[in-house]
Formats: C-alpha cells, sequence, structure tokens
C-alpha cells in the first residue's frame, strides 16, 4: 500500500479524530496569540518611549526563539504541567519577538515631522500614540502577528509530545507506527490551515494599510 493509499484509508477511518484535532490546534494557536498579542504590542510600545528597556525587551525575546521547541515545552512542564497550559505558554512566548520587534519597528518609522505636527496642534503623548503613530504602525504591526500565527501553526505539532492534543497527534502516532499516510493525515490539514491564515493576516494587512502607503 502506497502513502497517498494509507492517507485515503486513514482518513476514511479517522475523519472525525482529524476533526477535531484541527479545533483543538485552533485552540492552541488562537489563545497563545490573544495573549501574545496584548503583551508583546505593549512591550512595544514601552520599548520606544523608553529607550534602554529596548535592548532588554527585544533580545529577550530573541533569546527565547533559539531555544528548540521541544526543549521549551520541557522547561514549561514543572511550572504549568502535562497538557493545554504547557502548550499555550510555549507557544505564547515563540511569538513574542516577531509582534514586539514589528510594533517598535512600526512606531519609530512614523515619519519625524508627522509626530512633530501632532504635537504642534496640542496632541497629548497618549493621543499621538493612539491617533497617530499606532493607526500608520498597523499594518507593519499586523505582519509581525501574521509571521507569529504561521511559526505557530507548526510549532503547535509539537504539543501532541505533552499531551495537549492538535494535528500532531497523528504526526506523532504516523512515527511511532511507522505509517506515512498517518503523518500526512495531520501534515497537510497543518499546512492548510498555515496558507489559510497567512492569506487572512495578508489580506487584514492590506485592508489596514493606508492608500498613500500601498
Amino acid at each position: 500500500m502506497n502513502i497517498w493509499q494509507q492517507l485515503a484509508e486513514q482518513t476514511q477511518l479517522r475523519w472525525i479524530e482529524v476533526l477535531e484535532s484541527t479545533f483543538i490546534h485552533i485552540q492552541l494557536v488562537f489563545f497563545s496569540m490573544i495573549i501574545a498579542t496584548v503583551l508583546a504590542v505593549t512591550l512595544g510600545i514601552v520599548a520606544t518611549r523608553v529607550p534602554w528597556l529596548k535592548t532588554l525587551l527585544l533580545g529577550g525575546a530573541g533569546v527565547l526563539q533559539t531555544i528548540p521547541s521541544l526543549a521549551l515545552l520541557g522547561f514549561m512542564i514543572p511550572i504549568f504541567g502535562i497538557g493545554v497550559k504547557t502548550a499555550i505558554a510555549a507557544l505564547f512566548l515563540y511569538s513574542l519577538l516577531p509582534i514586539m520587534r514589528n510594533t517598535y519597528t512600526g512606531i519609530k518609522d512614523v515619519d519625524a515631522a508627522t509626530v512633530e505636527a501632532a504635537k504642534g496642534v496640542g496632541m497629548t503623548s497618549l493621543q499621538i500614540l493612539f491617533k497617530v503613530e499606532l493607526p500608520l504602525a498597523i499594518p507593519i504591526i499586523m505582519a509581525g502577528i501574521r509571521t507569529a500565527a504561521v511559526i505557530n501553526v507548526g510549532n503547535a505539532t509539537l504539543a501532541a509530545f505533552i499531551g495537549a492534543g492538535g494535528l500532531g497527534d497523528f504526526i506523532f502516532l504516523g512515527i511511532t507506527r511507522g505509517i506515512d499516510g498517518l503523518i500526512l493525515l495531520g501534515a497537510i490539514p497543518a499546512t492548510l490551515l498555515a496558507i489559510m491564515i497567512e492569506s487572512f493576516f495578508s489580506a487584514v494587512e492590506r485592508w489596514t494599510t493606508p492608500e498613500g502607503l500601498k
């Protein structure tokens, strides 16, 4: 039986499990991204206001990115235990750098003349942030969120190793049993999910980009 026949057979036997695992996979990515976006955007803004924190915040997030995924999951287990909480925590940490870096870059790249004009009409620092800088930086911030989300779809497959479920269950099962069709049963939906997320955030990024910058 070739790999495609195995895939067809496994799909017929396990399609309900695939749907359930896809839903769990989406939940892992969604909740980790919500937490990461709120914190990373906040820290990115702080880094633009407190220059000496830039190296600390971006450097710290960069160090987290260098830790192998399985090792990071292992470090999280003593804190959160085995399961969903550990997976979300690890995915959250992996999401910080691209979102934080793009938030910092997006705000810093706002034209200085525009900021000065806002000050000239009497805007406060908070008004400039929310009415000038963030609106202009949103396309770059969205690009960071898109990058983090797509990376997380792949990283979330490793959640299977700590009992958190998701599409990685089929990949892990396929590896242990030597059934290539099972590996594809997890890999193909994960790939399609990543493509869908990429397309969604690309559309949002285009929609949030001011006409003059397109």
